[in-house]
Formats: C-alpha cells, sequence, structure tokens
C-alpha cells in the first residue's frame, strides 16, 4: 500500500512539473513574441521614412530641374489655386522624375529587408539604421535647399511685416477722370511666354552672343520701347509676386503685385480681387468687346476668373477650340494647343471683331515658349542646332512678326495700337546660364501704333511691367490725371516711375511686403485656416496696475485683416453679460509689436479677482470674429514687468 500511495504522488508529481513547464513555454512564447513585433513594427516604420525620404529628395531635385527660379511667392499663390489647365508634361516629368525612382528604390529596399530578415538577420540589424539615418539625411538636405533657393525666410519676414508702401503710392482707376479719345482705339495686346530682351545680341540690347529673336527686336527698335538715345532694346523690370503667369497679367492689368496667402484658399473664390478696378474692367466700361485668347485652359492659375470677373472677357482656350471643333477633343500638344494655332484662330477671331461695331481688345498669351525647353511646332528650324529653348524661342520670334505684319496690312489696324510684352523673365533651368551675373534682365516691351508721343524721347526710361498698365490706356490715346494708376507711371509722360524715384532695391522689398491694404482688396473669405491660424498665433500681454484695478491690454502679431479689435472683460462667463465692459483698442505697428492693438480697461472691485476676456476682431466693415473665453487672475498678474501670455482659443464668426 504505501509504495502504490508514493507511485500516486510521484505521478502527480509530474503532471504538476509538466504543467508548469507548459506555462513557462507559452510565456517564453509570449516574451519572444514581443520583441519580434517590435523589430517588425520597426522594419515597417524604417522602410515608410525611407520612402518618404525618398519621395522629398526626388521632389526636391525635380523642382530644382524644373523650376529652378521657383520663389515662394508663385508656390504660395498655385497652392490656392485649382491645379485644372496644368501642362500634361508638368505631371508626365513629376511621374517619370520623382514617382517612379522612389517607388523603385523603395520596392528594392523593402525586397532585400525581407530576404535579409529571413536569410541574414544581423545585416538587417546594421541596413535599417542606416537607412534611417538616410532618410533624415534626404529630408533635412531637401528642407534646407529649398528653403534657401526660395528664400523662406525672407518671405517669413515680409509676411510678418505689414508695409504701408503700396496704399500711400497707389492712384485709384476708380476715381481717375480717365477721358478716352471720341473715337476710341482698337488693342490687341500680346502676352509672350517668358519674353525677355535679354534673348538679344549684345549690341542691341541683350546678354547673347547671337541674337535669338531679330525679328522681335527689329520691332521693337523701329516702334517703340522706352529706350531713348541708346539705341538698345529696353523693358520691364519683374518684381516680387509679378514673376509668374497670373501675376505678371494681374500686375500688368492693374499696376498692382499680386500678394495672396496660404490662408486665403483662392480656389473657393467667386471673386478675383473684386476691391480693385483694372484695365479690363475700365475698357468695358467704355464699350470694349474684349476676348481672351490662349493655346492652354484658361482655368489654370485663376486666369479665366479674372478676365472675367474684370472686364467680361470671352474666354476662347483650349477648351473653346475643342467645343468649337478647331480640334479634336484628344488633341492635346504641350499646355494645349500650339503657338501656330493660336495665331491662326486670332486672325480670325479679329476679323469677326473688326466686323462688328464696337472697339475691341484682343489679349492673347502664346505658350511655346514656357520652360522647360519649350515646344518645338512644325514651323520651327535648328538655327541654334541642339539647343532647343533657342530654336523654340527664335521661332516664336518670327510668328510674331509675321502676324503683327498681316495685322498691319488690314483696315483695321489705322486705329489699332499693339502692345507686345513678355509676361515674365524665363525660368527655364539653364538658358541664362551664361549669361554676365550683372545683368539686369527685363521683360521684352514693344509698343506698335500709340496714339501717343513720348515726352522726353531721348530717355531711356527705367520701368516695371506694373508700369504698363497706365502706359497702355495712354497709348490708346486716354488722358491720365497725373499719368499714374495703381503703381503704375505711364511712360509716354515725363514724370518719374516708383523705380526712379525709390530705386529698385526699395521697390522690391515693398512688392515682397505683407499688405494689409492689398489684402483688403483681395476680399478673399476667410477660411477655416485663416481662423485657425488667428486662433493659434494670438499674443496677448496682461499687466496689472498696483495703484489701481487697471489692467493694461496688449494683443499682437496678428495675421487677420481686422479693421478694429475691441476687448470685453466680464466678472461672468458670458460675453454678452450686462456687467461686460467693452473697450476699444488702439491700433499699434511698431518695432515692439507688430500689427497689433493695444488698450487699458479700469476693471471694477464688484469684478472680484478672477474675470473673463474675449477679444473681438471687426473685418470687411460689418463682420466679426469672437474669440473664446480668456480667463484672467488678477492676482496672478505681473505689476512692473512684462509676461506674454498665449491662449488657444476657438473663434466663431457672425455676421
Amino acid at each position: 500500500m504505501v509504495a502504490n500511495f508514493i507511485n500516486k504522488l510521484l505521478q502527480k508529481q509530474k503532471t504538476k512539473t509538466k504543467k508548469t513547464e507548459g506555462a513557462k513555454e507559452k510565456g517564453n512564447a509570449k516574451e519572444k513574441g514581443s520583441p519580434r513585433a517590435t523589430k517588425l513594427i520597426f522594419v515597417v516604420i524604417t522602410l515608410v521614412l525611407f520612402g518618404l525620404g525618398l519621395l522629398v529628395l526626388f521632389a526636391k531635385l525635380w523642382e530644382h530641374r524644373t523650376w529652378p527660379g521657383l520663389t515662394m511667392d508663385e508656390m504660395v499663390f498655385h497652392l490656392t489655386r485649382p491645379i485644372e489647365g496644368t501642362g500634361s508634361g508638368i505631371f508626365q516629368s513629376l511621374a517619370l522624375q520623382v514617382i517612379l525612382p522612389a517607388v523603385c528604390i523603395e520596392a528594392g529596399a523593402v525586397t532585400a529587408a525581407v530576404l535579409l530578415r529571413k536569410k541574414r538577420p544581423q545585416t538587417l540589424r546594421i541596413v535599417l539604421p542606416l537607412e534611417s539615418i538616410a532618410a533624415c539625411l534626404m529630408i533635412v538636405f531637401s528642407v534646407i535647399t529649398f528653403c534657401k533657393e526660395t528664400d523662406l525666410t525672407a518671405y517669413v519676414a515680409a509676411q510678418q511685416s505689414d508695409s504701408d508702401f503700396i496704399e500711400n503710392n497707389y492712384t485709384d482707376p476708380e476715381t481717375a477722370a480717365l477721358k478716352f479719345p471720341e473715337k476710341k482705339r482698337n488693342l490687341i495686346y500680346i502676352y509672350l511666354e517668358s519674353m525677355e530682351m535679354t534673348y538679344a545680341d549684345q549690341k542691341d540690347g541683350g546678354a547673347f552672343t547671337e541674337n535669338v529673336i531679330p525679328e522681335l527686336t527689329e520691332l521693337a527698335e523701329e516702334n517703340t520701347c522706352f529706350s531713348g538715345d541708346s539705341g538698345k532694346l529696353n523693358g520691364g523690370i519683374v518684381y516680387p509676386n509679378s514673376g509668374y503667369t497670373m501675376g505678371a497679367i494681374f500686375g500688368q492689368t492693374s499696376g498692382l503685385p499680386l500678394q495672396t496667402s496660404l490662408y486665403n484658399n483662392m480656389d473657393t473664390q467667386d471673386s478675383f480681387f473684386p476691391g480693385i478696378t483694372t484695365l479690363g474692367d475700365i475698357l468695358e466700361k467704355e464699350g470694349y468687346r474684349q476676348v481672351f485668347q490662349i493655346g492652354s485652359d484658361a482655368n489654370f492659375g485663376g486666369r479665366k476668373l479674372y478676365m472675367q470677373d474684370h472686364g467680361d472677357y470671352e474666354i476662347r482656350d483650349y477648351n473653346w477650340a475643342v467645343d468649337q471643333g478647331l480640334i479634336p477633343a484628344d488633341y492635346f500638344r504641350f499646355w494645349g494647343f500650339e503657338d501656330e494655332k493660336l495665331f491662326s484662330y486670332a486672325k480670325d477671331t479679329l476679323k469677326e471683331l473688326a466686323a462688328g461695331d464696337q472697339p475691341f481688345n484682343l489679349t492673347m498669351l502664346t505658350v511655346d515658349t514656357h520652360f522647360e525647353d519649350g515646344y518645338v511646332c512644325d514651323l520651327c528650324g535648328d538655327t541654334f542646332g541642339d539647343n532647343q529653348y533657342a530654336n523654340v524661342i527664335a521661332c516664336s520670334s518670327r510668328q510674331v512678326a509675321n502676324f503683327i505684319h498681316w495685322i498691319q496690312q488690314q483696315d483695321f489696324y489705322e486705329n489699332t495700337t499693339i502692345i507686345i510684352s513678355g509676361d515674365h523673365t524665363t525660368m527655364d533651368s539653364d538658358f541664362c546660364d551664361d549669361i554676365d551675373p550683372d545683368y539686369q534682365r527685363k521683360t521684352y516691351v514693344c509698343i506698335i501704333n500709340p496714339a501717343a508721343e513720348v515726352a522726353q524721347p531721348e530717355e531711356e526710361r527705367v520701368f516695371s511691367t506694373l508700369d504698363m498698365f497706365p502706359t497702355t490706356l495712354a497709348a490708346l490715346g486716354v488722358q491720365i490725371p497725373g499719368d499714374k494708376l495703381g503703381l503704375g507711371v505711364n511712360l509716354f509722360s515725363a514724370r518719374e516711375t516708383l523705380t526712379e524715384s525709390y530705386g529698385q532695391e526699395k521697390m522690391e522689398d515693398e512688392m515682397a511686403n505683407h499688405s494689409k491694404f492689398l489684402q483688403q482688396k483681395a476680399n478673399v473669405t476667410l477660411t477655416d485656416a485663416l481662423e485657425d491660424r488667428t486662433r493659434n498665433d494670438l499674443q496677448t500681454e496682461f499687466l496689472i496696475s498696483d495703484k489701481s484695478n487697471t489692467l493694461n491690454v496688449t494683443l499682437g502679431n496678428i495675421d487677420f485683416p481686422a479693421d478694429s479689435v475691441h476687448v470685453i472683460c466680464s466678472p461672468d462667463a458670458d460675453s454678452n453679460s450686462s456687467r461686460a465692459i467693452t473697450t476699444e483698442m488702439e491700433s499699434v505697428n511698431n518695432d515692439e509689436i507688430a500689427n497689433g492693438f493695444k488698450t487699458a480697461v479700469r476693471i471694477p472691485a464688484s469684478f472680484g479677482r478672477e474675470i473673463h476676456v474675449w477679444f473681438v476682431l471687426h473685418y470687411d466693415d460689418d463682420k466679426t470674429l469672437l474669440s473664446n473665453e480668456y480667463p484672467v487672475n488678477l492676482n496672478e498678474l505681473p505689476v512692473d514687468s512684462s509676461s506674454v501670455i498665449s491662449f488657444s482659443s476657438s473663434t466663431s464668426e457672425s455676421n
């Protein structure tokens, strides 16, 4: 019996031992599983970071090749516009030069990680940290070079400023007593994509050894380009916010730089700077029939909205050509259709306009000379060998000259003024690499058959593209009191341009500086992003007097188009309380407080020591932005030292 009893005890002990060992194995499995999962997560995160680094790096390299002269103002503008109408070549190069190489390398990295994890895990442990470091380096390199090339620091500084230069020098066309001639002249305004006087040879005022635009050079020298007795070409300086097509069109027709903000979603707007009066508005009021004819999609960059909002232009673009059956629906070259077709269609448009009983304005925009390297059409030769962009520019010069010669043979020419203007200087990555770095690049300008005489024909004018606005009207025989409109000056007059008065450096700074005046003219509906920015960036300073219950309130750095600000103080958590005190704040803008407000509020003793504060920002004449409650304990406020307190408060808008 004793033996049986011992055997039973031994069996029970074995059973317990097996259970214990089983439990330990499960525990060990769990412990082993946790590190395995962690390693897998680390691998995934590393590969994702590496892929992101590749995308950022290739995007930066692509941007550098495609837009070597990209500026922040251009980038911000296009980020706030729809991408509709963008040239197909942009998307193709983006796919081939950014997405494809990044995906291929990332696929190789993923494949290598899978194989190493199975066969050589020790090597994988070395490779993964190296990939993480490489990803970080790619991102940091891309960000630093982007900031340097776009001069992001200067852009941010300009946006933080609030210059009144534009407001002080602006002449409102709406109130100008313009006088048109009894017989109104027709206008043909041709914007030449990326066309510079730079492309001429050095003896004619260009920067090249061989003249790439001989026909355009001859046209300018035989007509008006405000070069005086120099015997060389002259053109317009391009200032910040005017260095891309929409900015250029805006500047040359309004006399203003096109300032926008990331927080103003222009793609959601149904108007384009409704607070200004432009060339199109003036001509529409005078009974002109106006047509905007281009070979691309007019929606791109807001061109259609601007032209229809300011002058009610008829839009004859790529989509119009398809609708009219002029080109097949699947026909698409470069940005739409080539300039050869544009000039052909424009001839038909001019015949139609000339047959009518209204004075007309035909505004055109070419596209073949767009960067990168332009579009080679059937008319292009190979005068400049394998230099494609030079061949395309030379082709454009010939086509424009032929078009002008055709116009001069028409009956309507006698009463028609032609203006040819480069929209901006080229952004091609390497075409101007070899020119003298001290050479002043300018847009091409030529005015043909104007109804005005140059007041000082011997003087070479120094001007910008903004001066084309009043100069165009003067060329039509319009009398302009003071010879100023927008920021532009009539170049036919003897009046100094702002560039001649202030100098180029001053003008470049001021055209880049943020202008509350311009933002008010834009009248852009405020977006949620702007409201959030205002909420998060409010900087408030509360100081309490030690001899009285006077609360000194300062509000600074407001990136918001506020016309005025009121502060509400109340003992109750209700801004509409009958006991609340509302005080208007004084506007402040100095070295210490940029774009801010301040005031002093006497707090009644009955309020106690804990009060509630709100800020009410007034804008667009009848709208307000009310901040949430700002709790303030008077006992905790400094008496004789400054203390900036930033609050996070949501906002609500009321009309």
